[in-house]
C-alpha cells in the first residue's frame, strides 16, 4: 500500500540549498579551470622557487632563497641574490620565462604542461623552460618554427 509523504519544511529547505550550493560549486570549477598565468605546481612559487635572473647572468638554473623573494602577478619569486632581485624588479618582462614558465614544447602543440626549470635555453634573451630533457631536445630541434606555434597560441592555450 502507498502512502502520500510529505516533506518537513526544513527538510525542503536543506534540499533547496544543498542544490543551489553544489550547482554553485560546478559553476566556480568551470570558471577556475583556465589555468593560471604563471606555471606553479600549486603553491604560488614561480619556476619551482629557482632565480630568473640567474639564467641570463650565471647562464645556469640557480635556486632562489626565501628570504631574497618578490611578489609579481600575484605570485612569488625567488632569488640567489639582493642583485638579482632587484634586476628583476626593475624589469620583470626581461626575466619572466616565457609562456608563463610552462612548457615550451606544450605551448607550442597548444597545451600547456608543466615545465622543468633545469630544462632551459635562452634564445634571443628570452627564457623557455620545457618538461623535460627529451621534450626540451624535441623542442630544440626547430626553436624557430616551435617558438613562432607557441607566441601564435599564447596565452589562449590557459583556456583549455
Amino acid at each position: 500500500m502507498f502512502t502520500e509523504s510529505r516533506s518537513h519544511p526544513i527538510v525542503t529547505a536543506l534540499a533547496i540549498v544543498t542544490v543551489a550550493t553544489t550547482t554553485l560549486a560546478v559553476a566556480s570549477s568551470v570558471a577556475f579551470a583556465r589555468s593560471a598565468p604563471i606555471y606553479t605546481s600549486g603553491d604560488k612559487l614561480a619556476v619551482s622557487g629557482y632565480d630568473p635572473v640567474a639564467y641570463f647572468t650565471a647562464g645556469q638554473p640557480v635556486k632562489g632563497q626565501a628570504e631574497i623573494s618578490a611578489q609579481h602577478q600575484g605570485f612569488v619569486w625567488r632569488f640567489a641574490s639582493e642583485t638579482n632581485r632587484a634586476a628583476f624588479l626593475a624589469d620583470p618582462a626581461r626575466y619572466t620565462p616565457q609562456y608563463g614558465g610552462y612548457c615550451a614544447w606544450a605551448v607550442s602543440q597548444g597545451y600547456t604542461a608543466s615545465a622543468d626549470p633545469t630544462v632551459w635555453k635562452v634564445v634571443e634573451g628570452k627564457l623557455y623552460l620545457n618538461y623535460n630533457r627529451s621534450v626540451g631536445r624535441t623542442w630544440e630541434k626547430n626553436m624557430p618554427v616551435n617558438i613562432s606555434r607557441a607566441d601564435a597560441n599564447w596565452p589562449k592555450v590557459l583556456d583549455k
